[in-house]
C-alpha cells in the first residue's frame, strides 16, 4: 500500500515515520453521591496526542533532521496531515533524537498535540496578504452548504483548493475534522 507523505506546516517527510500511535482522551469528573456511590460526568473529548518514531537514512540524513527541527521551532499550531489520521490543527510538542546521530543516519521520535480552533498563524497571514495586495477589497465570495457526508478535504478537492487554503477561508470552523450539515463553508 502506497501512503501519501506526512506533512506539517511547510515540511514534508521524505518517507513516513515507521511507528505511529494516537491517544484519544476524554475528561471525566466523578461526583460523590449519598450511600457511597459516585456519578460520572463526561466533560468532553480533550486533545488527541499523536506520537511516532522514524529515521532519516542516507546522504543528507542529518540535514533532513535539521529541517524538521527548524519546523519544530516555529511557534503556534500548524496543520498536520497524516496518511492515516484525520488532518488536525496541532502543536509540535516534542522532537527527540533517539541515539547519537550520524551524517547518514538519524533515529528520532516526535509528539503532536491536537489544538483547538483554526490554524491561527495561517489565517492571520492570509488576511494580511490579501489586504496588502488589494485582493480583499471588492472580491466576491462563494459558499457551499454542507450536506451529509461532506468533509473539508473533499470540499477542497471539489473547489480546487488545498486543505490549508479552505481552512484559512473559514476561521469560524473551530475543528477542521467536524463540519455540520447545513453549515456554510466559504469556498472562494
Amino acid at each position: 500500500m502506497n501512503l501519501s507523505p506526512m506533512r506539517y506546516r511547510g515540511y514534508t517527510w521524505p518517507h513516513n515515520p515507521r511507528v505511529y500511535t494516537i491517544e484519544y482522551n476524554r475528561t471525566m469528573a466523578a461526583h460523590k453521591i449519598p450511600f457511597g456511590q459516585y456519578q460520572l460526568q463526561d466533560l468532553g473529548r480533550s486533545s488527541r496526542i499523536m506520537r511516532g518514531e522514524g529515521e532519516f537514512v542516507g546522504e543528507g540524513a542529518y540535514s533532513q533532521f535539521g529541517q524538521l527541527a527548524n519546523t519544530f521551532y516555529e511557534e503556534g499550531p500548524g496543520l498536520l496531515v497524516h496518511p492515516l489520521w484525520q488532518a488536525a490543527s496541532a502543536y509540535f510538542v516534542s522532537l527527540k533524537v533517539e541515539q547519537a546521530p550520524r551524517p547518514d543516519y538519524v533515529r528520532y521520535s516526535f509528539e503532536f498535540w491536537e489544538g483547538n480552533g483554526p490554524v491561527n498563524g495561517m489565517v492571520v497571514q492570509r488576511i494580511e496578504t490579501a489586504r496588502s495586495s488589494g485582493e480583499a477589497q471588492g472580491s466576491s465570495s462563494a459558499c457551499h452548504r454542507v450536506i451529509k457526508g461532506d468533509t473539508l478535504w473533499a470540499l477542497a478537492q471539489r473547489y480546487g483548493l488545498s486543505l490549508e487554503e479552505l481552512i484559512a477561508l473559514n476561521p469560524q470552523i473551530k475543528n477542521p475534522n467536524l463540519i455540520r450539515v447545513g453549515e456554510e463553508v466559504r469556498v472562494r
